[in-house]
């Protein structure tokens, strides 16, 4: 038996790409593609709502499929840590229900995070630089948000970054205490440096998306997890063996 599939942003890249997944897959049966401006009704009747719009309309997909009983995995960035808290007490109250939310499906990008909140332990002067697309609409973007936070918890009592002058605004915009630089550019499929800055040296953690061909993995791993998942489940890192 087939998972029924509903993309809801299906003329986007990323839609496309999802769309194509779930078409050349033996799992999943295409239901239904709509547009980021369609009636969400017509995701009604799927096993499996997948959400790649805007952070603008992210929120109201989710809430409907949720509102009707239908998993969902989402695919937009720009869901902050109170939104998630928010959606994971909705959620708690079907706990048939799940919802998988995935900043970024590259399984590099995964690894790359994994190993700045390592490396946060040791440094105490962090920064990130990230670049997209020139028509990304949020910034900064969710990989970057996740791994700000992600170094913050893993440095626990050890407080927050050195990151002097933030009140400028060139200062970029703290998460976690740690300063995040965006750039939206023409040629550019995404990028993110993590750079600690030590007692004589520099470690800079860096990650290059080149084709949109590096999320398709991760799609399907995302894909297969989000139709039995229960609760509330975000990043790709919870979905794969990293191990210690």
């Amino acid at each position: 038996m087939t998972t029924k599939v509903a993309v809801v942003g299906a003329t986007g890249r990323m839609g496309q790409l999802v769309s194509r997944i779930v078409e050349e897959s033996d799992e999943f049966e295409l239901f239904a593609q709509l547009g980021s401006k369609d009636g969400l009704d017509g995701m009604l009747g799927a096993d499996l709502v997948v959400d790649v719009t805007v952070p603008g309309v992210s929120q109201s997909v989710v809430e409907h499929a949720v509102a009707n009983g239908i998993n969902v995995l989402v695919g937009t960035s720009g869901w902050s840590h109170a939104r998630i808290e928010t959606l994971g007490r909705t959620v708690a109250l079907q706990p048939e229900l799940g919802v998988v939310i995935i900043p970024n499906f590259s399984l590099g990008s995964v690894l790359a995070t994994s190993f700045a909140a390592t490396a946060a332990r040791f440094f105490d002067s962090i920064e990130i630089v990230e670049a997209h697309h020139a028509t990304k609409l949020d910034s900064p973007s969710g990989t970057a948000m996740r791994t700000a936070e992600l170094m913050g918890a893993a440095r626990g009592a050890l407080g927050p970054v050195v990151a002097p002058h933030v009140d400028q605004r060139a200062r970029g915009q703290q998460v976690s205490s740690i300063p995040i630089h965006s750039l939206r550019l023409e040629g550019v499929v995404a990028k993110q440096d993590v750079i600690f800055g030590g007692t004589g040296e520099v470690l800079t953690i860096s990650h290059d998306t080149l084709s949109p061909t590096a999320y398709e993995a991760g799609i399907r791993l995302a894909l297969a997890a989000a139709v039995t998942t229960t609760g509330v489940v975000v990043g790709l890192d919870k979905l794969v063996d990293l191990g210690s």
